[in-house]
């Protein structure tokens, strides 16, 4: 009797914790507090939460693995002008104008285009691309955990082959030593998209923890996360400044400098249009513009927060980033081709390389490494784990927007179901051709679409709903600016930045490269899976406008042609009686154009 109360007792302490936690799924409402000045919606708990979750977005992977390898290749020093101009003409100005235009109306990318009805598609479609780019950026994460936790072992499991010699580097170092790791190791990569395979068991628990960690941060909404970038958004520096520290301190740390930004510095790249086309990219993506990020993180902001001075603060410290870190990587890079007795050319790679394959094994000869390689790649986690919180709020706040009643007090339940979505969507990226899909995805989504997006944003914005009325929106938020203030914003947003943008999207359509991974082509059905996607995202922006467009002409004239016309009475007048008398028919009348007005505002807004 004894042990069947114990059971019973057990029983129902579980029954209650989980009724407990189901009760705190659905019914409380996190996202505002008693002082917030939005009390529908909420807002940010201070201005640093939200200046440090924008540099949190806005500080991805591509400062410390894209920027430093570009840099290199377009110029050294001298690609600091390119990078730096397009960051005035391009950066700053759709960056204030994104911010700007969601803490205007509150509301995230779907909603704001309240402004312009017939161009809301291109808010769906912004929240689609975050959607998908979530489930990889989410094995991205995933991959810099593993490798953290593998860096707890001391030799670090890639700190090279013992037959190594300077004279057969780039043979024995990549093709050995580091693919050996990435490929059979970590990914186990199989040859091709062809060949699935079965979930890397090890990686998949890896992409579950990191599902854990954004839920938790995303529980309450920007209550909780704002809180986490207090840590997430700072401590990448920290470990930027350690990691710089130690490199100028190692033997050959200026050559790694001088290929970086120093004596290698060739001014005559400046005449070359690749060199502006990829600090315009690099700018562009860095930015997170046109992801739809910035309107949701800008939209919990107080009405009159002055979101101008947000701007230079945030976009300045993402260009300062990507410089500070560019010294870190290449000081290091450096000591290991001096290592090797080999140029610093032969050990720089790009993107996934540079971040998984070179610099960690540089960091291996480094005594003490496994520290090196344990702050290294918690630094990638933290950096990762900031872009994501905001790609996700992205897709919560739109629904909260579209659906408040549905989804007001059930915000933990929300962020609950969308991890678990994305953590099962993210499963076949983490078979052994989980590389091949990751990718995939990158290079079709988070691509020339973006660029694509933003175009139609800037005209929408500028020219259907008007560049002086929103500058007139900003004032009423930041308040009174002079003409002469205004006029660089409007030169840039009617002519410098649509001009650019339309660049960009022409050359790289014209000079798209089909996908690949290590030099192993994609198959057809491949290329096809990609620009279905690229379809998936963009077939929005005409299905809503023509659903618009469809509910406030098609409808008014159907339900009009469904009506009594006012010639429909009685022929004679004496026989209309009350019913059907001029002054009844006129009532008539004006009750049915009310309608067709009431008709009208509801379609403009979101269906």
């Amino acid at each position: 009797g004894c042990r069947l109360r114990c059971k019973f007792s057990l029983l129902h302490y579980t029954f209650y914790k989980f009724s407990t936690v189901w009760n705190f799924l659905n019914e409380q409402d996190p996202r505002v507090d008693d002082g917030d000045e939005n009390t529908e919606r909420g807002n940010w708990t201070s201005k640093k939460e939200y200046i440090l979750s924008m540099i949190g977005y806005a500080v991805g992977l591509g400062n410390i693995w894209r920027f430093p390898y570009l840099a290199y290749k377009n110029g050294g020093g001298a690609f600091l002008i390119p990078y730096f101009v397009m960051l005035v003409v391009v950066g700053i100005p759709l960056f204030f104008l994104e911010s700007a235009f969601g803490q205007f109306c509150s509301q995230g990318p779907v909603n704001v285009w309240r402004a312009v009805p017939l161009i809301q598609g291109t808010g769906v479609a912004m929240v689609v691309v975050s959607l998908i780019v979530s489930i990889y950026y989410n094995v991205i994460i995933a991959y810099s955990l593993y490798y953290m936790f593998a860096s707890m072992q001391c030799p670090l499991p890639w700190s090279g082959c013992s037959s190594c010699d300077g004279k057969h580097l780039s043979h024995c170092l990549y093709k050995y030593t580091c693919l050996l790791l990435c490929s059979n190791v970590a990914l186990q990569r199989s040859g091709g998209l062809d060949e699935t395979g079965p979930v890397v068991w090890h990686l998949a628990l890896c992409l579950l923890l990191t599902s854990i960690l954004v839920t938790a941060a995303l529980i309450r909404g920007i209550k909780s996360s704002g809180k986490v970038v207090y840590f997430t958004a700072t401590f990448p520096y920290v470990v930027i400044v350690i990691l710089l520290i130690r490199g100028v301190t190692l033997e050959g740390a200026k050559d790694g400098i001088d290929f970086y930004i120093g004596s290698q510095s060739n001014l005559t790249k400046l005449t070359e249009v690749q060199v502006w086309k990829d600090a315009a990219t690099q700018i562009f993506y860095s930015l997170s513009i046109g992801w739809g990020g910035l309107m949701a993180l800008a939209s919990y902001n107080n009405f009159h927060n002055n979101v101008f001075k947000d701007s230079f603060v945030v976009t300045l410290t993402n260009a300062g980033t990507s410089v500070l870190a560019g010294f870190a990587i290449f000081s290091i890079l450096g000591h290991m081709a001096h290592i090797y007795k080999t140029p610093v050319s032969k050990v720089v790679k790009e993107g996934f390389g540079l971040a998984f394959i070179a610099y960690p094994d540089a960091l291996s000869k480094l005594p003490i490494s496994p520290l090196w390689s344990i702050l290294f790649f918690f630094m990638l986690l933290t950096v990762g784990l900031d872009s994501q919180f905001a790609g996700i709020e992205v897709i919560t706040t739109c629904l909260l927007d579209a659906f408040p009643t549905v989804f007001k007090s059930k915000h933990a339940l929300l962020t609950v179901t969308l991890c678990s979505i994305l953590y099962l969507l993210g499963l076949p990226c983490v078979t052994r051709a989980g590389i091949y899909w990751v990718t995939l995805i990158d290079q079709f989504v988070a691509s020339w679409v973006l660029l694509f997006l933003v175009l139609l944003e800037i005209i929408a914005i500028s020219y259907i709903y008007g560049g002086n009325r929103f500058i007139k929106d900003i004032e009423m938020m930041i308040g009174m600016k002079t003409s002469t203030f205004w006029l660089w914003w409007r030169a840039c947003w009617f002519f410098i930045s649509p001009c650019i943008i339309v660049f960009l999207l022409i050359s790289s359509l014209v000079y798209f490269e089909p996908p690949n991974y290590g030099g192993i082509p994609y198959p057809d059905w491949g290329m096809t899976l990609g620009w279905c996607m690229i379809a998936f995202v963009l077939m929005w922006i005409p299905v809503v406008a023509g659903t618009k467009i469809y509910a406030s002409y098609i409808l008014q004239r159907l339900k009009s042609l469904c009506s009594p016309s006012e010639e429909w009475h009685p022929y004679l007048d004496v026989h209309r009686g009350e019913r059907y008398s001029e002054e009844r028919c006129h009532r008539r009348n004006n009750s049915k154009n009310k309608a067709e007005v009431n008709l009208n505002v509801i379609s403009s807004s979101w269906l």
